[in-house]
């Protein structure tokens, strides 16, 4: 497995284990197409992303690699919405290694939408950037 799927993973399982305690839990996917109804705890989905920068370490050669993932995050409602928001900023928080995985997690502000659900009124969401930085030996495909 690369750096980048264990990295990407790591985030999806720590948000997937913080938000299961929610009541109702938010349904928590990664890169998989958003369902047709929204759950009533709202939905989290973890996009893989792209890589935005890759810098060369030398002696002996290493990559210091910025992985950026995506959080799209849909609520029934703005508070909601806020609440799902505020509880993944948490758990990134309480651990920015990610167990280890990177050596550093850092969520970026949210952009903000409506977006519409089969019979249900409007929905909120947003997609919050989620910045991976890891060192990798060899190539920054490894």
């Amino acid at each position: 497995m690369s750096m980048r799927e264990a990295a990407i993973a790591a985030l999806y399982g720590r948000l997937a284990t913080s938000l299961a305690g929610r009541n109702p839990a938010p349904l928590v996917l990664r890169g998989e197409t958003v369902p047709q109804r929204l759950p009533p705890g709202g939905l989290v989905v973890v996009r893989d992303g792209e890589t935005v920068e890759e810098t060369p370490l030398l002696s002996p050669l290493a990559w210091q690699v910025e992985h950026r993932a995506e959080v799209e995050v849909t609520a029934t409602s703005a508070v909601l919405l806020d609440a799902l928001l505020v509880d993944i900023g948490t758990a990134i928080a309480a651990d920015r290694t990610l167990s280890g995985t990177v050596e550093w997690c850092q969520p970026g502000s949210p952009d903000f939408e409506d977006v519409e659900f089969e019979g249900a009124a409007a929905a909120r969401a947003a997609s919050v950037p989620v910045s991976l930085h890891f060192t990798i030996a060899a190539t920054p495909l490894s």
